[in-house]
């Protein structure tokens, strides 16, 4: 077998064909996509070629020619007897490929044309073009195209014929493709004046931008759309021992995103985390390798945002070195010192950080919160909910139905339970059977703006309460939610602590205190109310843009 080696030591000549008098837009191969002349993007894939090609530029037009030079192409002047309109490629890459062997003194092995019109092709699949050709002596010719597989037609004289026997859905059609203009390899030997194509063809298929063929605005604009695309990773925890609210917040992020490649990454126990997100159809995988680190580098994503509680400062500095754009979320641990952008809207920070941003006005809030109007207090407690998180692993909905069933029986107060994704312990439940169960529901805001009262965890949950305005009870689920700011009396929370700790004795007496005093919960609404949540997750997206756009 010959080596990869030996195929670099072959002679390969790109020839980029650059006519200066486009028609459908003008001056094409010189104007700006995204920030860089149209023909550099081709230029760049040429020479990046791990088979180290000459890379000629051929052009009729003097300023592509300098702008070519520049980029750090060779260039070719073309004679105007093939500059014109109806000239084919044929004899403009001939006479560019006899111009090159003269001036660089080699015979060449391979002639690749490389159109400047599809720059979003990739350097890997050029590359992996050519050694088709390199690697299969019977073939003489490699030529990109895409799937073309579809219903058409044909005209004879004033008449439509279809050009299929029997009308089929596409998957049972005979597949049909079109060449796709990007590249065109074949061997030197079968080259002439009115030829570059031999007798063995073989076709690599394109999909996506690499297929583009830039002829129109339209087909520019989606260009641009592809190159400002990027692959976002979010790196999430999701367990029994803190919870779904981390996934939750990402899934939120995630639905906003709908110009970029979204992917998830869950680390080895968040079995949870990858059953929730796989249910809302993303891609999402779970760590394979032994560091973390290892999984994100294989996924090679354009910016990767954390929510996995406190990361290390090695942890980011290892995502630096490696050259990813860093955001954290939720985040108390030392690798916020050395990440791009860091938003705590559950945690407290003792100082201001340059890149921080903390608080309730960088809370994510879901559609159905923001769409849901504010809650209108009422004198008299007909509905309680409990909703402790998409686990509640401490079971504080057990503590607080033991601690007010009997009470609301006898006042007619309706009890709605919430059991999240992960709650696991609903035989513990069933003696009370006079309450309403809801699990797993889609819907949450509908339950909490129906409720008089809410009993809820400490997490995210609070500023979802406080969005709507409906009094709330807090108990915290562990000592981590005991640092959560927002859930206390200035911002309408009644905070019992932690719950583990709290008896059911006070749980009783202060709910059904507040049961009974309804100019308390109308104070508590109103203090919720005056907080901006609804816009912070409109403040969120726009840094997160700001970051990927630098």
């Amino acid at each position: 077998m010959t080596s990869d080696m030996t195929f670099k030591s072959m002679n390969i000549l790109i020839v980029i064909p650059a006519r200066g008098g486009s028609k459908g837009i003008p001056r094409k191969n010189l104007r700006s996509l995204v920030g860089a002349p149209l023909i550099s993007y081709s230029i760049k894939t040429g020479l990046q070629s791990k088979y180290r090609p000459d890379v000629y530029v051929s052009s009729d037009d003097d300023e592509i020619l300098s702008v070519a030079a520049k980029l750090g192409a060779k260039i070719h002047l073309r004679d105007s007897s093939i500059a014109q309109d109806a000239t084919t490629l044929d004899p403009v890459i001939y006479d560019a490929y006899q111009y090159a062997q003269s001036k660089e003194n080699k015979i060449y092995d391979i002639v690749v044309t490389l159109q400047p019109t599809s720059p979003l092709l990739k350097r890997k699949t050029l590359d992996d073009a050519i050694a088709a050709l390199l690697h299969d002596p019977s073939l003489e010719t490699v030529i990109a195209a895409r799937d073309d597989t579809h219903l058409t037609w044909r005209k004879e004289g004033d008449r439509f014929v279809p050009n299929y026997q029997k009308r089929l859905n596409r998957q049972f059609l005979t597949p049909t493709f079109r060449e796709a203009g990007s590249f065109l390899i074949t061997r030197s030997s079968i080259m002439s004046e009115n030829n570059r194509i031999g007798t063995n063809v073989h076709l690599v298929l394109l999909s996506g931008g690499e297929a583009i063929d830039i002829d129109t605005f339209e087909d520019w604009n989606l260009c641009e759309y592809f190159i400002k695309r990027k692959k976002v990773l979010f790196v999430v925890s999701g367990y029994s021992e803190i919870g779904l609210g981390h996934v939750y917040n990402t899934l939120i992020l995630a639905n906003d995103m709908l110009g970029h490649d979204v992917h998830f990454l869950v680390d080895k126990k968040s079995d949870l985390a990858f059953d929730k997100i796989s249910s809302h159809n993303y891609q999402v995988q779970q760590q394979q390798c032994d560091s973390l680190i290892d999984d994100i580098i294989q996924i090679s994503p354009d910016l990767i945002i954390n929510d996995l509680l406190d990361t290390s400062e090695q942890y980011i500095q290892q995502l630096k070195k490696s050259g990813f754009k860093v955001i954290n979320f939720e985040d108390l641990g030392e690798g916020t010192q050395h990440a791009d952008i860091v938003i705590n809207a559950i945690y407290p920070e003792s100082h201001t950080l340059p890149n921080h941003y903390y608080g309730p006005d960088y809370f994510v809030l879901r559609d159905e919160f923001v769409l849901t109007p504010q809650k209108v207090i009422d004198e008299k407690v007909t509905s309680v909910l409990l909703t402790f998180g998409g686990v509640d692993p401490a079971n504080l909905t057990l503590k607080v139905l033991k601690s007010i069933y009997s009470y609301c029986l006898e006042n007619e107060i309706a009890i709605h339970v919430v059991a999240g994704f992960g709650y696991d312990q609903y035989e513990s439940l069933a003696e009370f059977s006079n309450i309403h169960l809801h699990r797993n529901t889609k819907c949450i805001s509908d339950h909490m703006i129906a409720a008089d009262l809410i009993f809820t965890s400490a997490g995210r949950t609070v500023y979802e309460v406080a969005s709507l305005g409906v009094p709330a009870i807090v108990m915290a689920q562990n000592s981590r939610e005991m640092t959560h700011f927002f859930a206390n009396e200035n911002h309408g929370f009644l905070n019992l602590g932690l719950g583990s700790e709290v008896n059911e004795e006070i749980i009783y007496e202060h709910f059904k205190h507040l049961c009974n005093d309804s100019a308390l919960r109308h104070l508590m609404s109103c203090k919720m109310k005056q907080i901006d949540l609804r816009g912070g997750r409109q403040r969120v997206q726009q840094l997160i843009r700001s970051l990927m756009e630098e």
